[in-house]
């Protein structure tokens, strides 16, 4: 019995490391200004992780467009007001703003945007956020991201 236990607990040991982490997550958007989620966990195993986002609304990116910018917290707020004079062709970012760790472009209706970035960016454990910066949607459109 106790071989047997032995067994099982080595199979499951071995078939746990043999389970990749899933380094990559799918966000939809919508013309009611929301993500589907409001926290990303990055696991601390992935190298790069990939954000797919997509927007599944009917209006167009000028009238209700989406990106999603990762930052750190204390700078979300100052990196979407800064970005509102770039217009919807700079997807509402200020050039080469440094605080920007990675971003998508904005999308509209029936578009998608990926982004990859390096997890090692995030290793002063934050706290950071996720965001839109088209004018107006930071208050609604927002989240966590960790890497545990």
């Amino acid at each position: 019995m106790i071989r047997k236990l032995v067994a099982v607990s080595l199979l499951t040991l071995a078939s746990s490391h043999l389970m990749a982490a899933e380094c990559k997550v799918d966000i939809d958007s919508t013309d009611q200004m929301s993500y589907s989620t409001k926290e990303i966990t990055i696991d601390k195993s992935c190298k790069t992780f990939t954000v797919n986002l997509a927007h599944s609304g009917a209006l167009p990116k000028n009238v209700m467009g989406h990106n999603w910018v990762l930052a750190k917290e204390a700078d979300a707020q100052a990196v979407a007001s800064d970005g509102i004079g770039a217009g919807v062709d700079n997807n509402y970012l200020k050039a080469s703003d440094a605080r920007v760790i990675a971003h998508t472009k904005v999308i509209g209706a029936g578009e998608t945007d990926s982004v990859t970035f390096d997890v090692s960016k995030l290793a002063d454990g934050g706290p950071y956020a996720f965001f839109c910066t088209f004018p107006g949607h930071i208050s609604m459109m927002k989240g966590t991201v960790t890497v545990k």
